[in-house]
């Protein structure tokens, strides 16, 4: 399944005016002719009132991999560690592996 990254998201957002409910960023997404993905990313968000692009960001499922650039091994120690209640598990502070931390040396 083909999920939509933060940058396709945003992108179709650009020149929306903050705040701005729901209805108001689907009917702007679609303006913009954005993909079926950004639609359906953007239809899953909480019917609310966003403040600006940032509580976008934090209210749609996107692929976690796309944008975080990090290795097998730290998605491995995010999904280990606890997090903060409603915290998503590709958000938590992970840092290198010590292998890593050599091979970038």
């Amino acid at each position: 399944m083909a999920h939509a990254t933060v940058d396709d998201v945003l992108s179709a957002l650009k020149n929306v005016d903050f705040p701005a409910d729901k209805p108001h960023l689907l009917e702007a997404a679609r303006s913009a002719d954005a993909s079926g993905e950004v639609m359906s990313a953007l239809r899953g968000i909480p019917a609310e009132t966003y403040r600006n692009r940032d509580d976008i960001v934090h209210s749609i499922r996107t692929d976690p991999d796309s944008d975080l650039g990090h290795s097998p091994a730290q998605r491995g120690e995010q999904a280990r560690q606890g997090g903060k209640p409603g915290l998503s598990q590709h958000l938590r502070e992970v840092p290198k592996p010590p292998v890593e931390e050599e091979l970038d040396r």
